[in-house]
């Protein structure tokens, strides 16, 4: 997405707002998942070295919040335009140029493997749920099927975000040109 295109413009349509504002609620949360990874892993390496005391919980701790960060951080992520894109010939097109190619790949690539992605995991995430899935090491953390619902929620985080984005391109493109020139 183009940081040319306004992200919080207060004249945007209210869905676009409230796609965004979820996102940013969302993202912000998550965030601070990182903070918590890093007390955490740095708990467990001095109760490790320093004590010669291992845990798996807190290790198990460490991986599904790594894992959060990433499958909730996903569309966040996306609205803030630091997804990976091959930018050699985008960073010249114009405004308007950068508006088709965000709100075409939006409908073409990102919208479709966000329901590939949330259609192919609901049968794994419905089994998980189906044994209440928990970890196969001793003394882990149980709820595995909570992790791997965060697939289908990542899915839908992304698509709504996607949605967003092509959305607000499609409302740029709909400007007069005059008044989207920068």
């Amino acid at each position: 997405m183009s940081q040319l295109i306004s992200r919080s413009a207060k004249d945007s349509p209210s869905a676009i707002r409230w796609l965004d504002a979820i996102t940013d609620i969302t993202g912000s949360t998550t965030a601070w998942l990182t903070l918590a990874m890093v007390l955490i892993s740095s708990l467990v390496v001095i109760l490790r070295h320093g004590f010669n005391i291992g845990s798996i919980a807190l290790q198990d701790s460490v991986t599904y919040m790594h894992g959060m960060v990433f499958m909730m951080g996903a569309a966040y992520t996306l609205k803030q335009g630091g997804h990976v894109r091959v930018d050699i010939l985008y960073n010249r097109f114009s405004p308007r140029s950068r508006a088709w190619v965000d709100a075409l790949g939006s409908l073409v690539f990102t919208l479709p493997v966000v329901v590939f992605i949330g259609w192919g995991s609901w049968d794994y995430v419905m089994r998980a749920w189906e044994i209440r899935e928990s970890s196969n090491d001793s003394g882990g953390l149980g709820g595995v099927y909570l992790f791997k619902t965060l697939l289908p929620l990542m899915a839908l985080s992304l698509g709504l975000q996607a949605f967003a984005e092509l959305l607000r391109n499609l409302w740029y493109l709909m400007q007069p040109a005059e008044s989207t020139a920068c």
